[in-house]
């Protein structure tokens, strides 16, 4: 009798989480643990305004304005981006509504979708916390990372200025904003039973869980 060898499921990802939600943290030590291509709506909009590309022109005031890129511009590029891959993805930042979670559906369906489910308040008091030093860009974390002198670039010794969407009132519009159009994606997903939810206020204490949760999917027949 001729034996075979369970094949591992191909994790086919979503993970969904507010600005300051850790998703990037768990984002990269997911991509360190399984062979998954990662697909950052963000970063793929940022390459194509940064190359100069046809798309990236067209979509390069919009995103100066700070608008979200359309619904028709966007699902079709990310779409494009999954046919490229030979394996596993991990979609970062997308879908980020309903109608784009429908589409994606149609095309390319995820069989998991992760969500980090961090309190707003928790969100609020990491982000007003962070100081950045603007001619170099370098960011400092007052819980985290913080100066070596209070207030001041550890390099230059110049002054760390807040930035206006750092502020507590800004976080917070941003995140009721994002709330809005993620939740009827979390319903999307719900009902489609393959939503993952993992609570927590620190990423430390969620990524075990996370961990051991695509450990058992890959297993799973």
């Amino acid at each position: 009798m001729k034996l075979t060898t369970p094949v591992a499921r191909i994790l086919q990802a979503t993970i969904i989480g507010p600005p300051g939600s850790g998703k990037g943290t768990v984002s990269t030590r997911i991509l360190k643990h399984f062979d998954l291509k990662h697909l950052s709506s963000g970063d793929i909009l940022r390459c194509h305004i940064n190359d100069g590309t046809e798309f990236g022109k067209k979509i390069q005031p919009i995103v100066a304005a700070g608008k979200l890129v359309p619904f028709e511009l966007l699902a079709p590029l990310m779409e494009y981006e999954i046919e490229q891959t030979n394996g596993g993805w991990l979609l970062d930042g997308y879908p980020r509504s309903e109608e784009q979670a429908e589409r994606l559906n149609q095309k390319f369906p995820p069989n998991i979708a992760i969500h980090l489910n961090v309190p707003f308040e928790t969100i609020i008091d990491r982000i007003k916390a962070r100081w950045v030093h603007q001619p170099s860009n370098r960011v400092y974390n007052l819980d985290f990372n913080p100066p070596k002198v209070p207030g001041k670039d550890d390099e230059t010794g110049e002054d760390l200025v807040q930035r206006e969407d750092d502020k507590p009132e800004s976080v917070k519009k941003r995140l009721e904003i994002y709330r809005a159009g993620i939740t009827p994606v979390l319903e999307f997903y719900r009902q489609k039973k393959i939503l993952q939810e993992f609570s927590g206020t620190e990423t430390n204490v969620i990524w075990p869980k996370v961990q051991e949760r695509l450990f058992e999917f890959t297993k799973e027949c």
